[in-house]
């Protein structure tokens, strides 16, 4: 593949017989005028190396006498660009070209508006056109007013060139418009009869703008231009030469710079402007290095790089991710207020397709009184996100423009994490973000659990009426024995004892919840353990919930405390979301649990935070402990 997404550019010569198809392409090959030219020259391929913009070229004419009908409609379909021949002093050659082969070519590659025609949404040509009048040596001034009109009327006309087989003059100028017609096409980015910018364009430049644009103040500075051009073409600009920029912007637009920059306005006149003046592979180099193909779409490896996730891993940010999203949170949070407003968040995703969030982020992770998201609710978010879905993951950063940070795709924003297991290992997780089920038949008040690890009360919940539209996933950024971890919750309704799937099962903690208050609830719990976890190495916490009510005895085998020593799990969490009685620390042990998946707490007993505070502590010191020594042995080895 070349470096423009191409493997090949194919180019055809059409025209009327003598016009001189075939003697530029043999002056193009030999450097000299043939003596003796034959009706058709044999296909042509000129290697990459030798070529200006490294792509291999095959040049292809066609000859009347020789050719039929059926191997014309052929080679249209097949070129991916076509120069249209005529005889600069033969004016019928020229007539021809309008009233024969311009029709010929829209009959047999059409494109409507919708497919990117022209703007009025006439029928024009799929291939881009370069008109090329030959003999330029037999007029002693060139006849560029005849053409020009037929240029203004078809856009997919690229450009004219006059040359001269006899002399060489512009055959290798002619073969390279053809070339660049392909590969920094005029029709997707401007429409000449207007003198303007494509709206599609338009689009993709506004968002280059602002991702260049990384303190948000609706212009880009000399250190973002320059930021943008070393990204771009891989030099800084000069000083002077920012000040020429200026200088040019400032007399042709009246907003066009600012006292901050360069605004908007002015990028997209320089745009313009560049493509006026011919140089739309300016304009190419910066669409393409920030994912645009040749439909200025962006492309699917740019949005989707290969990731590979093998089974039982999972994946998370890595500390580069977390940097660009931290600075993203920076940047749009103008307010400094440590949350993002609707306008702030609206600011900050609009590169993107779409506004990804919902209305409902509030009970997802944690906001600010207004419903707003912090730091540390966007981060988990962003995390539960990535948990879930990381090709839509990709997908957004490539929108939001992670490549300007330096890498070439967004790869390096996430780690792929194996999830660990007991079996005798006992170190610490080394991962930051641990999915827990929350498992349990529907009234248990698996809700109320799930949104208690925003701080929210039961009848903080019943106000918001909301319960039917509750989200099933909730996040939240913990600290455990002083490290940031990310606790997922995830709500799974247990029907039966026989309904849960293989991916309802599969989590870093499971959360078993039953009805304290309801004497049966506890059999149904007790038999989803015994099915689905028993033989499994998941860490499980059952949490008795409703907790304010009193617990009753349970129509079961075993009391749960007896159940849970039996089977050696930390004994049954009461837990109660009413107001004043909601406390953080069963998220905690959900989190430690996570982080040290080896380690089952069977020796506590009852409920005593104490206890477990005690049980932690001692695995805190040891980690400390084991960090210590690990830095001496190190210092040791290079001394």
């Amino acid at each position: 593949m070349g470096p423009f997404g191409r493997e090949d550019v194919r180019i055809l010569l059409l025209g009327e017989r003598g016009v001189g198809k075939t003697s530029l392409i043999l002056s193009l090959v030999s450097e000299e005028f043939p003596d003796v030219v034959p009706p058709r020259a044999e296909e042509i391929t000129i290697p990459a190396d030798v070529t200006p913009e490294q792509v291999p070229t095959h040049i292809v004419d066609f000859s009347e006498s020789e050719q039929t009908e059926q191997d014309l409609a052929r080679e249209v379909q097949r070129a991916d660009v076509v120069c249209l021949v005529y005889a600069v002093d033969d004016s019928h050659s020229l007539q021809q070209i309008t009233e024969r082969w311009l029709p010929l070519l829209q009959s047999l590659r059409p494109t409507s508006k919708e497919d990117g025609g022209s703007q009025s949404g006439e029928v024009v040509s799929a291939v881009p056109i370069i008109l090329v009048g030959n003999k330029s040596d037999l007029l002693e001034q060139g006849n560029m007013e005849s053409v020009l009109p037929i240029m203004n009327h078809y856009a997919e006309i690229e450009t004219c060139v006059e040359c001269s087989a006899r002399t060489l003059r512009n055959i290798s100028e002619m073969f390279y418009y053809a070339q660049k017609a392909v590969l920094h096409p005029t029709a997707p980015l401007y429409i000449a009869e207007d003198r303007e910018l494509t709206e599609k364009c338009k689009k993709a430049l506004r968002r280059i703008f602002a991702i260049c644009d990384r303190d948000g103040d609706g212009a880009l500075s000399d250190v973002e231009l320059n930021a943008f051009q070393q990204r771009c073409f891989g030099t800084s600009l000069q000083n002077r030469a920012l000040e020429d920029v200026r200088n040019v912007v400032r007399r042709h637009t009246n907003d066009g710079v600012g006292s901050n920059g360069l605004t908007l306005s002015g990028f997209l006149f320089l745009h313009r402007l560049f493509i006026q003046r011919g140089r739309h592979e300016t304009t190419w180099t910066v669409l393409r290095k920030f994912g645009y193909d040749d439909n200025l779409n962006l492309s699917r490896d740019y949005l989707h790089p290969p990731l590979r996730v093998p089974p039982g891993c999972n994946t998370e940010f890595s500390a580069s991710g977390w940097a660009f999203l931290v600075q993203l949170f920076e940047q749009h949070d103008k307010d400094k207020d440590g949350a993002l407003n609707t306008e702030e968040l609206a600011s900050l995703f609009s590169p993107c397709s779409i506004m990804p969030w919902g209305q409902n982020l509030k009970y997802s992770v944690p906001t600010n009184g207004q419903g707003w998201p912090t730091l540390k609710g966007y981060m988990a978010q962003w995390s539960l996100m990535t948990y879930l879905d990381v090709r839509r993951t990709c997908e957004l950063l490539a929108y939001l423009g992670y490549h300007t940070a330096g890498t070439d795709n967004q790869l390096s924003a996430i780690t792929v994490t194996k999830a660990q297991r007991s079996g005798g290992n006992k170190k610490r997780n080394t991962r930051t973000v641990f999915m827990c089920h929350v498992i349990g038949p529907p009234g248990v008040g698996k809700t109320t659990f799930c949104q208690g690890l925003l701080g929210r009360t039961v009848d903080e919940i019943d106000t918001s009426n909301l319960w039917c539209e509750l989200p099933r996933y909730v996040a939240r950024q913990l600290s455990v024995y002083g490290q940031s971890k990310i606790l997922l919750l995830h709500d799974v309704d247990a029907l039966g004892a026989d309904s849960l799937s293989p991916q309802q099962v599969s989590c870093d903690v499971a959360c078993l919840v039953y009805d304290a208050t309801d004497e049966h609830s506890f059999e149904h719990v007790a038999r989803l353990y015994l099915k689905y976890f028993a033989e499994t190495s998941i860490p499980i916490l059952i949490v008795a919930s409703k907790w304010e009510s009193g617990p009753v005895r349970q129509q079961y085998l075993q009391q749960p405390e007896t159940f849970c020593r039996k089977h050696r799990l930390p004994p049954p969490h009461g837990f109660s979301a009413k107001a004043g009685r909601l406390q953080s620390d069963v998220y905690i042990k959900l989190a430690t649990m996570s982080s040290f998946p080896s380690w089952r707490p069977s020796m506590l007993s009852g409920n005593s935070s104490a206890v477990w505070i005690r049980a932690v502590v001692g695995l805190a010191a040891a980690t400390a402990l084991g960090l210590i020594l690990a830095r001496t042995i190190r210092r040791l080895n290079i001394g």
